[in-house]
């Protein structure tokens, strides 16, 4: 990929001020330290580069119901817009929340219910990718 950045707003980061931008890899960290703010469990980041040219890496993580996925999908979203005014390219399954799909062009964002996660085992179906360590929450 390349960008590095989502899917800006318009006007893009640094636009109203100075922006850290951040790396594909700091970025799905970050993702992933939102998902963790909002409880989400089972949190996982898959480094995508060696086997999809569509994206850098994967965040999965599982969220108790669907109220909480899309509380997590929510979360994400408005912090990532206030913080570096990026958006989803696209996002599917916010209306029935069981698989909600965020797509950051650099990193997909994935949050299950438990069952949709067992169903469809991302991670067993992606198994010879590395595994990212998923740090702390990053304090906001």
């Amino acid at each position: 990929m390349g960008s590095g950045r989502g899917y800006p707003l318009s006007d893009g980061p640094g636009a109203h001020g100075a922006s850290v931008e951040l790396t594909p890899l700091e970025q799905a960290q970050r993702i992933a330290g939102l998902a963790q703010e909002k409880l989400a469990r089972d949190i996982t980041i898959l480094d995508m580069r060696p086997v999809c040219s569509y994206t850098d890496f994967f965040v999965i993580c599982t969220a108790q119901n669907p109220r909480q996925a899309k509380a997590v999908y929510d979360e994400v979203h408005e912090r990532l817009k206030a913080e570096s005014r990026t958006i989803p390219h696209n996002v599917d399954g916010v209306r029935e929340a069981t698989w909600i799909l965020a797509d950051y062009l650099d990193i997909v964002l994935h949050v299950f219910t438990p069952d949709a996660r067992a169903y469809y085992r991302l991670e067993e179906l992606w198994g010879d990718v590395p595994l990212v360590e998923v740090e702390a929450a990053v304090a906001g």
